[in-house]
């Protein structure tokens, strides 16, 4: 884990809330100077604290309507069958995130899709493929209450 001070702290979150700022617009929302905010904020990116940067896209405005949590369990828990799942299901497109779990099901996927036609499509000839599938449990979300990337720093 790195060591983050306050002004590193207020670095990230700034950047989390507004990852297009310019270093002048950072250095000022920080209360730092130009050179040494943007020191700082190539230290965390060299260190791996910040990974990247992203356009976050509105699914909607794409196409994306829905959204599907699956939960999965496989007939087997070896790491060549787990080895097997994970990479099948990271070259779904859809699929925007995949977790081991602890609990009743082993994986829990967080799927798009346009409807729930599209989703069935998505369920017969993408998920009921992936290795070692044996049981699938999906649910549609209604509506989103909160949703962030920020983590709490």
């Amino acid at each position: 884990m790195a060591e983050l001070d306050d002004t590193d702290r207020r670095l990230l979150r700034a950047l989390q809330r507004k990852g297009r700022m310019s270093n002048a617009e950072l250095s000022e929302a920080v209360n730092l100077s130009q050179s040494a905010c943007h020191r700082r904020v190539q230290r965390l990116e060299r260190e791996g604290v910040i990974a990247g940067y992203v356009a976050l896209l509105d699914p909607r405005m794409v196409g994306s309507r829905a959204l599907v949590f699956v939960e999965i369990t496989l007939s087997g828990q070896t790491d060549d069958v787990l080895d097997a799942f994970e990479a099948a299901a990271a070259r779904v497109p859809e699929v925007l995130e995949c977790h081991l779990m602890a609990g009743a099901a082993d994986y829990l996927l967080k799927v798009v899709a346009e409807d729930s036609e599209d989703f069935a499509r998505i369920h017969r000839r993408s998920l009921a493929t992936l290795p070692g599938v044996q049981t699938m449990q999906s649910s549609f979300a209604l509506r989103t209450v909160r949703q962030t990337t920020a983590l709490p720093v």
